[in-house]
């Protein structure tokens, strides 16, 4: 079973490292990944997407996809494109606290989560990928909590190592926003029994 992640936001905050790190940590768990980003061409302020493919079995899908299970959205100016590719009965985590108005999807489980706000109530603004990651991770089954503290290290470059504690404790803190499983990303993973 193949599950598609569908990543947007704007330059800065942070979508192309939480796709690597989802990335790595399905990896660590035996799944079979490909990742693609895509960013225009500002360093901060610009659209930047990435997609993610998570399988159980080999990959039969280029890393670029028409319609995807599920979408992490951490802003809402590109939103809607990503939005308009979500599968009926998909998945979407949004950052409710940068998005203007709530989100709803027809057929969708929408999670909101305030991963901005809470980031820099832990000091680290510049975390809130890593808090969504860990709510989407906690929500969906998609990777376990111990592999994705542990991609948090992987994923950094040498000179950004000093991070690699406040991304855990993001991490750690978007997972333990979500009480129960809302969706299976395989069998086996239970919905609505806690995450564990």
């Amino acid at each position: 079973m193949e599950r598609e992640v569908l990543l947007t936001g704007i330059g800065g905050q942070g979508i192309q490292l939480a796709a690597r790190t989802l990335a790595v940590a399905a990896m660590d768990e035996g799944r079979e990944v490909r990742v693609f980003g895509s960013y225009g061409g500002m360093m901060r302020g610009g659209n930047t997407d990435a997609t993610l493919l998570v399988s159980d079995a080999r990959i039969s899908s280029p890393p670029t996809v028409s319609r995807g299970w599920s979408a992490l959205a951490m802003h809402h100016e590109h939103w809607p494109p990503v939005r308009d590719r979500l599968r009926r009965g998909g998945f979407a985590l949004v950052d409710s606290s940068v998005f203007r108005d709530p989100v709803h999807l027809e057929g969708c489980t929408v999670l909101e989560v305030p991963a901005t706000r809470l980031a820099g109530e832990m000091g680290t603004p510049a975390a809130a990928s890593m808090v969504a990651i860990g709510a989407f991770a906690a929500a969906t089954g998609l990777v376990g909590l111990a592999a994705l503290e542990e991609a948090t290290g992987k994923v950094l470059p040498s000179y950004r190592s000093a991070h690699r504690a406040a991304n855990a404790a993001a991490v750690a803190a978007g997972h333990a926003l979500v009480a129960d499983r809302l969706v299976a990303a395989f069998e086996g993973t239970p919905v609505g029994t806690g995450a564990p």
